[in-house]
């Protein structure tokens, strides 16, 4: 794997101003959240620092990439095609970026859709996306407040909540992998 500087100065170039200070912000809570739970920090900053690679890819960009890399497509991808900018990053950080590390490929992309039985990488990776502190929206302090406390899997049904509710409020399409995550993290709770 190449070095973080390396990777940094790479994807710098490829990234708009406003979407790369957001990465570095997601790559600091991150690295933060790993110490806190005990991740992979080397790990963490890296996922975080790839996580948006393919944020800026057009829709059409994304579902070209997806279907050659025989990535399956459902509905609400083939609706909302910037929902792949995940599997596809992830597909972006192995072939451009030289990443071969699983974990890491895994939290690419599944960072904006959440999946059912997430390792802590994904956690981190998904909620350091929610509250790095370029992010203003309603909610976003409370979720931070969550993620400060030692229950991970609080602060992102937290999340899994406030984005199924954002989407329903904008009549939007839920992808079924986020309401799978969510409703793993309670089950995972009642059955403790």
């Amino acid at each position: 794997m190449k070095p973080y500087k390396e990777l940094q100065q790479q994807l710098q170039g490829q990234l708009k101003p406003k979407r790369y200070k957001h990465t570095l912000g997601v790559v600091d809570c991150a690295v933060e959240m790993a110490n806190q739970f005990g991740a992979n920090e080397a790990k963490a900053q890296i996922a975080g620092l790839l996580h948006d690679c393919a944020k800026n890819y057009a829709g059409k960009d994304l579902l070209t990439i997806a279907s050659s890399s025989h990535l399956p497509l459902d509905q609400i991808t083939l609706k909302e095609p910037q929902l792949l900018h995940g599997p596809v990053g992830a597909i972006v950080a192995q072939n451009k970026y030289g990443i071969q590390d699983e974990e890491i490929l895994n939290a690419i992309a599944y960072h904006t859709t959440g999946r059912k039985n997430m390792t802590l990488l994904d956690k981190i990776i998904y909620l350091a996306d929610f509250i790095e502190p370029g992010r203003d929206y309603p909610g976003v302090e409370k979720l931070r407040k969550a993620c400060e406390k030692d229950d991970i899997d609080n602060a992102c049904i937290l999340a899994f909540s406030n984005t199924i509710r954002y989407i329903a409020s904008i009549s939007g399409l839920i992808h079924p992998r986020t309401i799978d995550a969510r409703n793993a993290l309670i089950l995972k709770k009642i059955n403790q």
